[in-house]
């Protein structure tokens, strides 16, 4: 559960913030609220269509006060606190009245007819696709916003309201934000206070034009860009925290197996550091597919790169032949282990994985331990950069792997509990590369093919697409070895023998 956030309204007045589920009013703390993505949004005019519910709600008022007021004008720029708007139009000893009816009146009127603009539920759900937070900071009267955010089902963590133009900067840097979305120049000018990112959209009553000239950094029509650009947004940060940290190392060994991680977090630390201060570090084991290595030497050549083949000899560790589910953190061990001595002999102070942050979530990563244990640094994790952005940007680098299928070693192929041989390993290896060849020859766009050892049996897993293609090209498969031969309906997904270590029924 989220506080309760006082913000202060530019008259001095003090009003509640409020916190998506909390019951009550307080204060919070003025802490920091950490390094994730944070990304404000305005209410009126940006995520809901204010007007009529304003304009119906003023007109109450006026026939209350026995005040005819110029709705249409009053409503064609919402933004401006409510007292600012009503100065005009009445005495000033009646203004702070006039505005408390107003707010007590407004449920009444305006929040049941309100509508969100069209791909607000889209604009929400792309800040949690990134893990960040919203925070809805709003000229509005705290509790009104509040009933729009409920009745609407808006997805944002806390409401901040009566807030205007620079008093909204405050509350914005508060809550760590680094983006503010808004329709107006006021809101321009919150986001210019934080020294944050302007996004401002066409949907209120200020234009091209006028946002521009307030200094906003993005104008876009409407939310329906927005998941677009913050997805642009989000990857420019994260590159830029990459190269932060590269820089940081000075000189880095990347353990380097060509696949599109290693590939890419290859390229970065060239272009953050030069490629004479970054080696290629691919170990030769009976684990690396044989057609894997001429790819991964060319491409790191291609950087420019000194490029190390060390042998790694994981077979000799009991652990990892015995492949119970911890097998990786024997793998990683003997890789770092290896790798670590050479790094320091030949002057590289780091050695760098490319563990993303997709890995980071995907549960269970013996692996990762292991390498953290024995030093290994993690940029691509650090900087939070996911499978998907890693591949975005490799393409736009022009990197050749940007779509490489993941290649993930060979002992992954073999059930946990099964003993780990080369004779399996090469089993594995060569049962793949023939289904792969028939399903090309027969003319199908081949992506992920794997072969899974559950001992006698193997279980093929491809692309969903080519599920019933695979189907018609079982025999490659016994030929390399195989008793049984079967195609899992689900088709590839990453870790899927990771399944057995939850439900070992699943594949008998």
């Amino acid at each position: 559960m989220l506080p309760v956030g006082t913000t202060t309204y530019p008259d001095g007045v003090s009003e509640n913030g409020v916190g998506r589920d909390e019951p009550g009013r307080g204060e919070v703390s003025t802490d920091a609220v950490g390094d994730g993505l944070v990304v404000g949004f305005d209410l009126d005019m940006t995520l809901i269509d204010t007007a009529l519910g304003f304009a119906a709600t003023l007109d109450a008022l006026g026939a209350e006060l026995g005040v005819e007021f110029p709705t249409a004008e009053m409503t064609a720029k919402l933004g401006p606190p409510l007292d600012v708007l009503l100065q005009p139009h009445l005495a000033p000893e009646l203004i702070d009245s006039a505005a408390d009816r107003f707010r007590e009146i407004y449920p009444d009127f305006a929040v049941e007819p309100t509508p969100a603009f069209p791909a607000v539920a889209d604009a929400l759900a792309a800040v949690r696709r990134h893990g960040g937070r919203i925070v809805l900071v709003t000229g509005k009267h705290a509790p009104n916003a509040q009933l729009h955010v409920d009745h609407l089902g808006l997805d944002v963590d806390v409401v901040e309201g009566r807030v205007w133009g620079p008093g909204k900067g405050e509350v914005l840097v508060r809550h760590g934000a680094q983006v503010y979305v808004g329709d107006h120049v006021h809101d321009v000018e919150g986001a210019r206070a934080a020294g944050i990112t302007s996004v401002s959209v066409l949907t209120g009553g200020c234009t091209r034009e006028e946002l521009e000239a307030a200094g906003t950094d993005v104008v876009l029509t409407d939310l329906e860009g927005f998941p677009d650009w913050l997805d642009s947004f989000v990857l420019e940060q994260r590159l830029a925290l990459l190269e932060q940290r590269l820089r940081g190392h000075g000189r880095l060994l990347v353990a380097f197996s060509g696949g599109a991680d290693s590939a890419f977090l290859l390229a970065a630390a060239v272009r953050a550091l030069g490629a004479g201060n970054v080696a290629a570090a691919t170990a030769y084991s009976d684990s690396l597919p044989l057609s894997e290595r001429g790819p991964a030497m060319e491409l790191a050549r291609s950087l420019g790169v000194e490029v190390l083949t060390p042998q790694t000899e994981e077979m000799d560790r009991e652990g990892y032949r015995a492949n119970a589910g911890d097998r990786c953190a024997f793998c990683k061990a003997e890789l770092l282990d290896v790798l670590g001595p050479l790094a320091a002999r030949l002057g590289y102070p780091a050695v760098a994985t490319g563990t993303n942050a997709d890995d980071a979530r995907a549960g269970f990563r013996p692996g990762i331990a292991a390498a953290s244990e024995r030093g290994a640094v993690t940029p691509l994790l650090d900087a939070g950069l996911t499978k998907d952005q890693i591949r975005r940007a490799s393409r736009e680098w022009g990197l050749p792997t940007w779509d490489k299928p993941a290649a993930a070693c060979l002992s992954s192929r073999i059930a946990y509990g099964i003993e780990i041989t080369p004779s399996r390993l090469a089993r594995v290896e060569q049962a793949e590369a023939a289904l792969r060849a028939a399903l090309a020859g027969a003319g199908h766009r081949v992506g992920d093919v794997r072969v899974r050892d559950l001992g006698e049996t193997a279980r093929v897993e491809v692309d969903p697409g080519l599920v019933q293609a695979a189907a018609d090209h079982l025999g490659v498969v016994r030929a390399a070895g195989f008793t049984d031969v079967e195609v899992d309906p689900l088709g590839f997904r990453s870790g899927s023998m990771n399944e057995l270590l939850r439900d070992p029924e699943k594949y008998r």
